[in-house]
């Protein structure tokens, strides 16, 4: 039947100035049948039909008329109001989208950031997707080594000239670089497109509330070691990253945990100092050790300290 064919049966109970009331409402529920699918507008649908074949007196003709007009309307207010809600964020992503403000991280894309690490420079360049790392220091000999990272890969130069490096080199001098800048510029990175996060609750660490995080990679986009995890602890007001964990797989893999000390902000992007810990058993459980630190079974290893940090706009590129 076509939306404008309205049975014969109904031009008797109702007179030429009623049939295009008929024909309109006939096909509005046509139309909001075969694309919403509701159930209302089913209703709504056979009710009509109902109407039409009814051989009734005209009072009940009328109060089915009637209910036909206000099911359509209630229908059409509740579809709108479903196609117009807007899909919420899931709550890993919320909150680390309240870290990255936080942190200034926005600030990254767009500057040049220097630093010294362990008696080598690192400079970051990065606009948008398009990224170069610098790490330049010298040797015992005095011989000026600077490793280049691009999204093209890594080269190298030695007192200005560039030399050949095997694909073992080059895949380890490039992950080294890379990991020394992912730490220092977290947490820019956490909106990677391989990156997943879940949330794992709230927890408690030195009497301050903390919104968990977990953090795996997927495989494509996920580096070498994309089978790591990772867990923050996002302060509960604040949101500020005041302390990580991670596992790895690579030499016989482990597990380490840092907290953020002489935090500072420059040029509007916070950096932080890091005491690093491992457990005192061999665990990879790395959401328990905020609960080993405050039980004093987390052992310090090192203290990870970035110095001469400069950030400063970047011009060219």
């Amino acid at each position: 039947m076509n939306a404008g064919d309205v049975p014969a049966q109904s031009q008797k109970l109702y007179g030429k100035g009623q049939l295009w009331l008929l024909n309109l409402s006939w096909a509005w529920n046509l139309y909001h049948f075969n694309t919403t699918k509701n159930f209302q507008a089913t209703t709504s649908f056979f009710a009509f039909s109902f109407l039409c074949d009814s051989k009734e007196n005209t009072m009940r003709n009328s109060i089915l008329f009637l209910f036909l007009i206000l099911t359509t309307a209630c229908t059409t207010q509740e579809s709108q109001q479903i196609s117009t809600a807007p899909e919420e964020k899931n709550q890993a992503q919320i909150i680390v989208d309240k870290a990255i403000e936080a942190h200034g991280s926005t600030k990254v894309s767009g500057n040049i950031i220097e630093f010294d690490f362990r008696g080598r420079h690192y400079i970051s360049k990065r606009e948008g997707g398009k990224f170069q790392y610098e790490r330049i220091f010298t040797d015992t000999l005095d011989n000026g080594y600077r490793d280049i990272l691009t999204n093209e890969g890594l080269t190298r130069e030695i007192n200005g000239e560039k030399v050949a490096l095997s694909s073992k080199d080059s895949s380890a001098y490039s992950n080294s670089v890379n990991s020394v800048l992912y730490f220092a510029l977290l947490p820019y990175f956490l909106n990677d497109g391989a990156v997943h996060k879940t949330y794992e609750g709230e927890g408690l660490v030195k009497g301050q509330l903390y919104h968990k995080i977990r953090v795996t990679f997927g495989q494509e986009g996920g580096g070498k070691d994309f089978e790591d995890q990772f867990m923050y602890w996002i302060h509960g007001k604040k949101f500020t990253i005041d302390y990580l964990a991670y596992n790895y797989q690579t030499d016989g893999g482990g597990a380490r945990f840092r907290e953020a000390i002489k935090v500072r902000e420059i040029g509007g992007i916070r950096f932080a100092d890091y005491i690093n810990y491992k457990p005192q058993t061999a665990s990879m459980a790395i959401e328990t050790f905020g609960r080993l630190l405050e039980q004093d079974s987390l052992v310090e290893l090192s203290r990870i300290i970035s110095e001469n940090v400069v950030v400063k706009p970047l011009e060219e590129f």
